[in-house]
């Protein structure tokens, strides 16, 4: 063999070994890619079954007074506040009674054609006195 013959078969077979040592490399981190979550969730369900165990009942007793708490903060609004959310409902009420009784004079009375948008607005102002009435006896006269 010549000498530039014998030097390409080196150089070859070290980028051939480049090669296979890059892959070998590559294949070595894709198992350990693989096998590391398998441990860890082999440790996690250890160190949960632990926790569990030794815990359990104080956490469930804890939830159960955090959930406590909650409802009756939830269920206890001051009068303060509920006379303010009667309030901010009836303002959109009075306003909404005031737009149907001037579309109803002005339909009645002057003989415009505004009975469509005169009936919709009707229907806002009722359904809304609807919800303030009833929003009103539940918070103020408690069954």
């Amino acid at each position: 063999m010549t000498q530039a013959a014998i030097q390409a078969n080196s150089h070859g077979q070290a980028n051939l070994t480049g090669w296979m040592r890059g892959g070998m490399l590559a294949l070595v981190l894709a198992l350990m890619a693989c096998l590391i979550p398998q441990a860890q969730a082999a440790d996690d369900t250890h160190l949960a079954s632990e926790v569990q165990s030794t815990n359990g009942a104080a956490v469930l007793e804890a939830f159960d007074k955090q959930q406590v708490l909650r409802v009756t903060q939830a269920s206890e609004l001051s009068d303060h506040s509920k006379r303010l959310i009667m309030f901010s409902m009836a303002i959109p009420l009075f306003i909404l009674l005031l737009i149907t009784g001037g579309l109803g004079v002005a339909t009645g009375v002057f003989g415009k054609k505004l009975f469509i948008p005169h009936m919709v607005f009707a229907g806002l102002t009722v359904t809304m006195a609807l919800a303030h009435a009833i929003v009103g006896l539940v918070w103020f006269y408690p069954f």
